[in-house]
């Protein structure tokens, strides 16, 4: 197979809000945004992070900075003052991210 992980594409951050987290992946090359946008939908996140059960998953694009961000709705235990696993937020997810393989183009 030949796949290709988004930390070689792109590099990402992260923020949390109450219970719910965002990742914004932004790609390193502007040409490689447009196949990133159809190679990492919200569906194939939504599905990668499946072990924390995201009851949605939005995405916004932003192609003029080569970017998007995806909203994950009740990832987060609580919030991260709630929540004791503590090592699910920050940048710990928006690492887990960019270990998504996709195909290459």
């Amino acid at each position: 197979m030949n796949t290709i992980a988004l930390y070689d594409l792109a590099h990402a951050r992260t923020g949390d809000k109450g219970n719910h987290a965002n990742i914004s992946l932004i790609a390193y090359k502007n040409e490689d945004y447009a196949w990133l946008v159809d190679q990492v939908t919200p569906e194939r996140v939504a599905a990668h992070f499946g072990a924390r059960r995201p009851s949605e998953v939005r995405r916004y694009l932003l192609p003029n900075i080569a970017a998007m961000n995806f909203v994950m709705h009740d990832v987060l235990d609580g919030g991260v003052n709630d929540s004791l696993n503590l090592d699910m937020h920050g940048k710990s997810l928006s690492f887990h991210l960019l270990t998504l393989t996709i195909q290459k183009p």
